[in-house]
C-alpha cells in the first residue's frame, strides 16, 4: 500500500508538472490539440500571455512564439528600374506576428526561419513591383520614401502569413559592378579631356605672360642703357671740360701730369721694351734741366 501511495502521488505530481507551463516575457503562446490551435467560444485562438498558465496534460501542446519586433536582413538583391538598368538594393524589414495561430499553421509550426524566408520573397516581389515603376534618378534623389509607403500597403494588404510589415527601409543602393566601371571609366575620360584643356589654356597664358614680360625686360634694358650711355656721355663732357679748364689756367703743369701718367703706365710692365730716339719728346721731362748732367 505504501508502494502504491508513492507511486499514486508521483503520478500525481507529474501531471500537475505537466499541466504547468510558463510564457515568458515577449513571447505569447497557443495550445494545439491534436494538430489544431486551441479556441475561445468566439473562434478566435486562445492566446496566453507572459505568465504561468496550465493545460490539459498530455493532450494539449503550448507553442511559444516571440510578439516582439523582428528585424530581417537580408542579401542585397538586384532590380531593374523602368529604364532597364540593374541596381543592387539592400534592404531591411521590421515585422511582428500579428496573427499567432495563422502564423503557426503557414510557417510549419512557427519556423521563424521559413517565415523570414516567406516574407523575404513577399518583400522583394513588391519592392521589385516599384522600382521596375520608376528611374534611378526618381529612387535616389525623392521618391525613396514612396517606394517604401507603396511597397510596405502592399505588404500590409498581404496577410496570409499572420505577420505585419511595421517597416521597409533601403539601406544602399548601388549599381552592379560592371556598371560602375563603365561609368568611372567615362568619368575619367571627361575629367582627363577637361583637364587637357586646362592645362592647354594655361599653356597659352603662360607663353602670353612670358611673352609680355619678355618685353617688358628688353624695353627696361633698352632704357637703362640709353640712360648709361647718356650718363656716361655727360660724365666724358663733363670730364673733358674740366680737363680743358685746368689746362687753360696752367697748360704746363697740365703736361706735366698727364706726361708722368703715361710713364706710369709704360714702365709699369718692368719688362717692357721701348725703342726711342733720346731727344724725344716722350722724355722731355726725364732729361736734366739746361746745363746739368743727366
Amino acid at each position: 500500500m505504501k508502494k502504491l501511495a508513492i507511486g499514486v502521488i508521483a503520478v500525481a505530481a507529474m501531471v500537475c508538472f505537466s499541466s504547468v507551463f510558463i510564457v515568458d516575457e515577449g513571447q505569447k503562446g497557443i495550445v494545439v490539440q491534436f494538430g489544431k490551435v486551441k479556441r475561445v467560444e468566439s473562434g478566435e485562438p486562445r492566446l496566453y500571455e507572459p505568465g504561468l498558465h496550465f493545460k490539459v496534460p498530455l493532450i494539449d501542446q503550448v507553442r511559444k512564439m516571440d510578439a516582439r519586433i523582428q528585424t530581417l536582413e537580408g542579401q542585397a538583391d538586384r532590380f531593374v528600374t523602368s529604364e532597364k538598368k540593374d541596381l543592387i538594393i539592400d534592404s531591411y524589414v521590421k515585422w511582428k506576428i500579428e496573427d499567432f495561430s495563422k502564423y503557426y499553421l503557414a510557417t510549419g509550426g512557427g519556423n521563424k526561419i521559413q517565415a523570414e524566408d516567406l516574407l523575404k520573397r513577399k518583400i522583394n516581389n513588391g519592392l521589385r513591383s516599384e522600382i521596375g515603376n520608376r528611374t534611378i534618378k526618381d529612387i535616389v534623389s525623392g521618391e525613396r520614401s514612396t517606394v517604401m509607403e507603396d511597397a510596405l500597403m502592399k505588404m500590409a494588404r498581404s496577410s496570409e502569413l499572420g505577420i505585419k510589415v511595421v517597416d521597409v527601409r533601403i539601406k544602399q543602393i548601388n549599381l552592379p559592378v560592371e556598371v560602375s566601371n563603365s561609368i568611372y571609366q567615362r568619368m575619367r575620360a571627361e575629367r582627363t579631356a577637361v583637364a587637357r584643356e586646362h592645362r592647354s589654356q594655361g599653356r597659352e597664358q603662360a607663353e602670353i605672360l612670358r611673352a609680355d614680360i619678355d618685353r617688358k625686360v628688353t624695353v627696361m634694358i633698352a632704357d637703362a642703357e640709353s640712360n648709361a650711355r647718356q650718363l656716361r656721355g655727360e660724365g666724358d663732357a663733363e670730364a673733358a671740360r674740366i680737363y680743358a679748364d685746368s689746362y687753360k689756367k696752367d697748360p704746363e703743369f697740365f703736361s706735366f701730369v698727364r706726361s708722368m701718367e703715361a710713364y706710369r703706365k709704360s714702365f709699369a710692365g718692368g719688362n717692357d721694351l721701348m725703342v726711342l730716339k733720346p731727344d724725344s719728346e716722350f722724355f722731355r721731362y726725364l732729361k736734366s734741366p739746361q746745363g746739368s748732367q743727366p
